[in-house]
C-alpha cells in the first residue's frame, strides 16, 4: 500500500483522464450486469408461448440490448483509451523525472552502480507503470465493481444458490495473499538481474574496441550469456509459482460452478426454481467468477509492477545530500579568488583523501598541483565545485564561504577540462557551444582559434558541422581536449580547471595545447592537475600533494631549489626525455 500511495502521487496530476475512465467503467459494468437480465427476460417470454403482445415486447428488448451493446463499445473506448493516455504520459513524465532526479544527485551516488542499471530503472522499471495503472488498477476496478453487481444480483434471483457460490472465494482470497508474498521477491530478483544484464551490455558494447584488440569475444560472450540466463532463471521462479496459483484459482472457481449446478438442480427439484431464473443465474455465474479467476493474472501482474516501481521509487526518493541552503545567495560573476581553510575529506571515515588543506589562489592567477596517483588532486578540483562537501574546514570564492552559495551560481564561475574529456554526439559546434546558451557561430570559431584547434576543424570535411561520434570517437585525444578547453574558453567562466588535460597526447599535441593554456593566462584564474610538470612551470603556484596533505608549495625555481619531492619529479621527467 505504501508504494502504491506513493506512486497515487505521481498519478493525481492526470486525475481528470482517470475519472473518466473509472465511471466509463462503471458505465460498462452497468451494461454487462443488465444485459443477461434482459436476456433471461426473454428466455421466460419464449418459455410461456409467444404471442403478438409478447413479440412486441421481445422487439423492445432487442433494441435494448443493441442499444446496450452500442454504449458497451462507447464505455469499453473511454476506459480503456483514456486509461492508457493517463498510464503512457505518467511513464514519459516518470522517466523524465527519473532522469531529473539522477542527474542532480551527488556522484557519490554513482560509485556502485552500473550505467545499464540506471538506464534499465529508466526505460523498463517506468514501463511498468503502465500496466499498473493502465490494466491492473482499472481491471481490478472493474472487478471488484462487477462482484458486488452480480452477488447483489443472485442475492435477489435465488440467496441460498448465492451463498453457495461464495463458497470457493474465502480459498481464493487466501492463496492470493500466499501467491503475493511468495512472488514478490522473484519478481524483484528479475528486475534487478535485468539491471545487471542491461550494465554488462553498456560495459562490453562501449569497451568493444578493447575486447576485439585482446582477442576476449569468445570470454565477454560467456559472460554477456551467463547475465542474460541469470534474469531467465529468475523470471522462471516467479512464473513456476504462477504456473501453479493460476489453475489451482481455476480449480477452486470450478468448483463453485459444480455446487451451483448440483444444488440448483436439488432446488428446481424441491422449490420449483423457475428456467428463466436458472438460465439468468447461469449467465451471472461467468460473470461472477470472471473477477475471481482474473485476480491471479492481476496479482502475478501487480506483484511484477511492484518490483520494478521499487526500484524508481528508490531513485526518485534519493535524498539529495548536496543541496543549497535555505538562504544560499546568487554568487553572480566572481573574480576567481580561490582559498582553502584547513580542508579535509574523506570517501569514508576508513580512507581519509585530504587532510587539513590550506592555500591562496589569488584571481587571474595560475595554480597547479603535482604529486603522486590518488592523493586527491583531483579530488580538491571536485570540492571546489561541490560535488563533494568537505568533512572540516571552509572553501571560499572571493571571501563567500561556498556552502553558502547557490550550487548553481558557483559551478557557472567554473568550466572544467577533463583527462578523459567527455563529447556528446553531435557537431563540433554543438560541442564547443554545448555550455553557453545561444553561442553565434562567430563566437564559437574565435573560441576555437584561442584552444589551437580552428585550423583542425577547417581541414575536416564539414568543418564546424562535423559530428565528432559517441564520445568523440572521430577525434584525436588532442582533438578532443582542444575542444573541451574551446568550450570552457567560450563559457567565459571566471575559473578553469585542467584535470591532466595534457596526459595522453603526444609532444607535438601538448605544445599546442600548452599555447591555448598559456593564451588564457592571466585572464582567468586556472588550477591545472598535471603529471607533465613542463605544462605547469609557468603556474604562479605549485602544490606537491602527497598522502593527502600539502607537502611543498611554490613556484617552479623555488621547487627546484628546495631539491624536494617536486625536485625528484622533475629530474626523472627530464631524464626520460632526453632518453
Amino acid at each position: 500500500m505504501k508504494v502504491l500511495i506513493r506512486l497515487g502521487k505521481e498519478a493525481i496530476r492526470y486525475r481528470s483522464l482517470y475519472v473518466i475512465a473509472i465511471f466509463s467503467t462503471f458505465g460498462l459494468t452497468i451494461v454487462n450486469l443488465t444485459s443477461p437480465r434482459l436476456l433471461s427476460k426473454m428466455t421466460g417470454i419464449v418459455e410461456k408461448g409467444v404471442d403478438l403482445a409478447s413479440l412486441r415486447i421481445i422487439g423492445f428488448l432487442t433494441l435494448a440490448l443493441l442499444s446496450l451493446y452500442l454504449l458497451r463499445v462507447l464505455f469499453r473506448f473511454l476506459s480503456n483509451y483514456l486509461a492508457h493516455k493517463a498510464a503512457w504520459y505518467l511513464v514519459g513524465d516518470l522517466r523524465t523525472k527519473t532522469y531529473d532526479k539522477l542527474e542532480r544527485l551527488h556522484l557519490g551516488f554513482f560509485h556502485d552502480k552500473q550505467t545499464g542499471d540506471l538506464m534499465s530503472r529508466i526505460v523498463n522499471d517506468t514501463r511498468d507503470f503502465e500496466l499498473l495503472y493502465a490494466h491492473i488498477i482499472p481491471d481490478m476496478i472493474t472487478n471488484l465493481v462487477t462482484f458486488t453487481g452480480v452477488l447483489c444480483v443472485l442475492l435477489v434471483i435465488n440467496w441460498k444458490l448465492a451463498l453457495i457460490t461464495c463458497f470457493p472465494i474465502p480459498l481464493i482470497l487466501i492463496s492470493g495473499v500466499i501467491f503475493s508474498k511468495k512472488v514478490r521477491p522473484y519478481f524483484r530478483a528479475s528486475q534487478k538481474k535485468m539491471g545487471e544484464f542491461s550494465g554488462k551490455l553498456q560495459d562490453n558494447l562501449s569497451g568493444v574496441h578493447e575486447i576485439q584488440s585482446f582477442g576476449r569475444e569468445q570470454y565477454e560472450t560467456g559472460r554477456v550469456d551467463e547475465k542474460n540466463f541469470e534474469h531467465v532463471r529468475a523470471m522462471l521462479k516467479a512464473l513456476k509459482i504462477s504456473a501453479v496459483f493460476h489453475p489451482s484459482v481455476e480449480f477452486v472457481s470450478s468448483l463453485g460452478t459444480i455446487l451451483i449446478v448440483g444444488f440448483g438442480g436439488f432446488l428446481a427439484y424441491k422449490e420449483g426454481l423457475s428456467v428463466e431464473d436458472i438460465v439468468a443465474f447461469v449467465l451471472y455465474l461467468s460473470l461472477f467468477y470472471q473477477p475471481i479467476a482474473g485476480l491471479a493474472n492481476l496479482l502475478e501482474s501487480m506483484q511484477q509492477s511492484m518490483a520494478g516501481a521499487e526500484r524508481v521509487i528508490t531513485i526518485l526518493d534519493a535524498p539529495y545530500e548536496i543541496k543549497d541552503k535555505e538562504n544560499a545567495e546568487d554568487i553572480g560573476r566572481a573574480e576567481g579568488k580561490i582559498e582553502f581553510r584547513n580542508v579535509s575529506f574523506a570517501y569514508s571515515e576508513e580512507s581519509p583523501v585530504l587532510k587539513d588543506i590550506s592555500f591562496t589562489c589569488e584571481k587571474g592567477k595560475m595554480l597547479a598541483l603535482v604529486g603522486p596517483t590518488g592523493v586527491g588532486k583531483t579530488t580538491l578540483t571536485q570540492l571546489i565545485s561541490r560535488f563533494y562537501e568537505p568533512d572540516a574546514g571552509k572553501i571560499l570564492i572571493d571571501g563567500h564561504d561556498i556552502m553558502d552559495v547557490t550550487i548553481e551560481s558557483l559551478r557557472k564561475n567554473i568550466s572544467p577540462v577533463l583527462q578523459d574529456t567527455f563529447l556528446f554526439n553531435g557537431t563540433i559546434a554543438e560541442n564547443i557551444g554545448y555550455a553557453t546558451e545561444n553561442a553565434t557561430r562567430d563566437e564559437i570559431v574565435a573560441a576555437a582559434k584561442n584552444a589551437n584547434i580552428h585550423e583542425d576543424i577547417m581541414e575536416m570535411p564539414d568543418g564546424y558541422e562535423t559530428r565528432v561520434g559517441e564520445r568523440g570517437l572521430r577525434l584525436s585525444g588532442g582533438q578532443k581536449q582542444r575542444v573541451a578547453i574551446a568550450r570552457a574558453i567560450l563559457r567565459n567562466s571566471p575559473i578553469i580547471v585542467l584535470d591532466e588535460a595534457t596526459a595522453s597526447v603526444d609532444v607535438e599535441t601538448e605544445k599546442q595545447i600548452q599555447k591555448a593554456i598559456n593564451g588564457i593566462s592571466g585572464t582567468r584564474t586556472i588550477i591545472a592537475i598535471a603529471h607533465r610538470l613542463s605544462t605547469i612551470r609557468n603556474a604562479d603556484l605549485i602544490l606537491v600533494i602527497e598522502n593527502g596533505s600539502i607537502t611543498e608549495s611554490g613556484t617552479h625555481e623555488e621547487l627546484i631549489q628546495k631539491r624536494g619531492s617536486y625536485f625528484r619529479m622533475h629530474t626523472v621527467q627530464s631524464a626520460a626525455i632526453q632518453e
